[in-house]
């Protein structure tokens, strides 16, 4: 991928192994830089939601839940599927035929045109649903291994719960937290499949130019440019997590 990145293509699909940074020249174009930015809130976005979803259900599941397994294989049970059927299943969900769309219709709730299918908004509800167990599972995780009795100690000297929640919980959970948003937020730079299927291919992200230059446009090396960017981007975020947990160890010793 690298070698491509620093090639050229000659006329419709031969590549020139000749040292050249043009690909990489053309990438500072606004137009460019948009989808970066899109990519990047997707991944953002997808993140947050994963999180305020997922940490209340964690920390339900690992304080008070008592059928602990049970709710832990209804959260890995969708792994038994391919990420692309789960995907497609959506589909049908939001498909305007859909019974609860039909039903919105018929109240009078939505108006007859309504349609999430094919929208922003669907690519955020597949984003959640296809990646809220990758952050449920480090969360729990962290979770289950506190000791519950420093919150209650905490409680017992006069702190509220929220705040005994960020002076204790928060930094004991930390680290699920960040291997959770690693989880999430590298694959979501580069996510092609949602916003194809869900979204139509009608809004451009990351993975679907790097998409477009490989099928369509046959230009590898211009691709393989593009995806060296979102390469450099996911392991700057990996060395900044080894650096907190490192210095974590560090001072935790």
């Amino acid at each position: 991928m690298a070698v491509f990145s620093v090639s050229r293509r000659e006329g419709f699909t031969d590549v020139v192994y000749d040292f050249s940074l043009e690909n990489f020249r053309y990438l500072w174009d606004p137009l460019y830089g948009d989808v970066f930015l899109r990519t990047f809130g997707l991944a953002l976005f997808g993140t947050v939601a994963t999180l305020l979803v997922g940490f209340p259900f964690a920390y339900y599941l690992a304080r008070y839940a008592r059928h602990k397994t049970l709710l832990l294989l209804l959260v890995i049970i969708p792994f038994w599927t391919s990420f692309l059927i789960r995907t497609y299943s959506w589909l049908i969900i939001l498909s305007p035929d859909f019974p609860l769309f039909r039903w919105l219709r018929d109240a009078g709730i939505t108006s007859d045109d309504f349609s999430l299918l094919y929208t922003r908004e669907a690519i955020y509800i597949g984003v959640v649903y296809n990646y809220l167990p990758l952050m449920i599972l480090p969360l729990y995780a962290a979770l289950e291994r506190m000791d519950w009795s420093l919150v209650d100690a905490a409680m017992d000297l006069g702190d509220r719960p929220l705040r005994a929640f960020r002076r204790v919980t928060l930094p004991l959970v930390l680290p699920g937290v960040v291997v959770g948003s690693l989880l999430v937020f590298i694959p979501l730079t580069g996510e092609y499949l949602i916003p194809v299927i869900l979204g139509g291919d009608l809004t451009v992200f990351a993975g679907n130019l790097i998409a477009q230059q490989f099928v369509t446009a046959r230009d590898w090396p211009f691709g393989a440019a593009i995806a060296m960017v979102v390469i450099a981007a996911m392991t700057i975020a990996i060395l900044a997590y080894a650096k907190l947990t490192s210095r974590e160890a560090q001072y935790g010793g």
